[in-house]
């Protein structure tokens, strides 16, 4: 059901969270934290921002969707803006065409609409993929957020096995969270 509504939304309109602004918490951590640029993974990439942003950082970026228009999008968008980066048509929960490691992963609002059996496969495959050291940067709605969501307490809980929080924050406007953690 929620695959659906995602692919109606890239076809049917522009979808709200689709900003082409990247947010000032992953600006901060690539410009003020000094993070030397290496691989990074941004997971349900929408059309790419990010992705885009952080290869115009010196990344090696990659993204992915499971809308393939959100992707058709994202590969025009990093062509337009000369940005080198891969997209990849997929399931977040399903990453095994993908070869580790990378240093950074991030999600910005994907996560919380996986259903909550596939979330322990979510947390194993970026476990995988993500190198001992490496940051996973992470935007959540709150379960009191209009679409619902996932609570503080229990993603603390499904990232405590392998990974270290560094950072709890809560997000402006809409119930939400961002969260920062280190792969042990």
């Amino acid at each position: 059901m929620r695959r659906l509504f995602f692919t109606l939304t890239y076809w049917l309109t522009k979808p709200r969270w689709d900003t082409n602004v990247t947010p000032p918490e992953l600006a901060a951590l690539i410009e003020t934290q000094n993070l030397k640029p290496g691989r990074a993974l941004d997971l349900g990439c929408g059309t790419g921002t990010n992705v885009i942003y952080l290869a115009q950082h010196g990344w090696q970026a990659t993204g992915v969707d499971f809308v393939g228009k959100a992707i058709e999008a994202a590969r025009r968008k990093a062509k337009a803006a000369r940005a080198a980066a891969d997209f990849f048509q997929g399931d977040v929960t399903r990453l095994e065409f993908l070869k580790p490691p990378f240093d950074l992963a991030l999600d910005i609002g994907c996560f919380h609409s996986i259903p909550a059996d596939r979330r322990p496969t979510y947390v194993a495959g970026l476990r995988r993929l993500l190198r001992p050291g490496g940051l996973f940067l992470s935007y959540a709605f709150k379960p009191e957020a209009p679409m619902g969501g996932i609570g503080v307490d229990e993603m603390l809980s499904l990232f405590s096995d392998g990974f270290a929080n560094v950072k709890v924050e809560h997000g402006e406007g809409m119930p939400s969270t961002w969260y920062t953690f280190q792969r042990q």
